[in-house]
């Protein structure tokens, strides 16, 4: 692209249509992401690690009531849940999109000697391996899909549990997700950043398609030096607590508990927790 392509670039996108996620499967991109995951200066990529303790502090406690188990954590990133449940006994597998989170976090568990076990993949075509206890699914992964894939991933991971197995799964609220659809346009000037490590100006902006309930977010990335221009988009599904209930109960979960947060706290915020046992 060109800047002449962002003049006549298509006024409103449609949902998913110019791409589904930014790039975190590009190897350049995902080790960028990789230390915005790793900053305890911000909670944008993953969670501070005092965040991330009281999370893990409440999963082994209240959802697994301090049981070994074997957990599956879809949308793993660096392994930095997956690895502190692995040091209170439990057993976790992770898949993640991203290959250099997935390089750090087998790194990690090779290093510390913890019993972790990662793929690199899409959630929605990654074989899910052996049957697991616990499976989950954090910061809102699940609305960054379209609803069929994220009814088919749900249906799935259904499939990978055993009998009495669990999901967590953490979503966003309808009024966060619209939230995003309502940002306005704005750019910003980078030396280096997460989408380049040149000179670049990042111009973005967002739409909210009412009918359809979704939220995108256009980024436009022009090279300083050349004028060049790169895009990528993401949708994020906004539903309601009815519809993530019937999406539940029609994948084979019975919803037995509902928090605010991942520590089990009733602090209402962007995101709203449900645990699901398998019917």
């Amino acid at each position: 692209m060109n800047l002449l392509d962002i003049v006549q670039r298509q006024p409103v996108p449609e949902p998913w249509a110019e791409g589904e996620k930014i790039p975190w499967d590009d190897p350049a991109f995902s080790e960028r992401m990789l230390h915005e995951h790793l900053s305890d200066l911000h909670d944008a990529a993953s969670r501070r690690p005092a965040t991330i303790d009281r999370h893990v502090e409440w999963i082994d406690r209240q959802v697994l009531q301090g049981t070994s188990a074997r957990i599956l954590d879809l949308g793993c990133g660096p392994g930095l849940y997956t690895s502190r449940l692995a040091q209170l006994g439990h057993q976790c597998a992770g898949i993640d999109f991203s290959p250099a989170s997935i390089a750090y976090a087998r790194e990690q568990a090779k290093t510390t000697g913890l019993t972790c076990t990662y793929v690199q993949g899409d959630v929605r075509e990654a074989e899910f391996g052996p049957a697991c206890d616990l499976a989950m699914m954090i910061f809102g992964e699940i609305n960054v899909f379209h609803p069929d894939d994220a009814t088919a991933i749900l249906r799935k991971t259904r499939d990978s549990l055993n009998d009495g197995g669990t999901l967590l799964l953490e979503t966003h609220t309808h009024d966060a997700v619209e939230a995003i659809g309502h940002q306005t346009p704005r750019w910003k000037s980078f030396e280096r950043g997460l989408f380049s490590e040149k000179p670049h100006l990042l111009l973005e902006e967002c739409f909210w398609d009412d009918e359809r309930q979704v939220a995108t977010t256009r980024y436009m990335v022009v090279d300083a030096a050349t004028s060049e221009v790169d895009r990528y988009a993401a949708s994020v599904q906004a539903y309601s607590d009815a519809d993530y209930r019937t999406m539940l109960s029609e994948a084979g979960f019975q919803v037995i508990e509902v928090v605010d947060a991942l520590d089990g706290t009733d602090t209402p915020g962007d995101f709203v927790v449900y645990v699901a046992a398998a019917d």
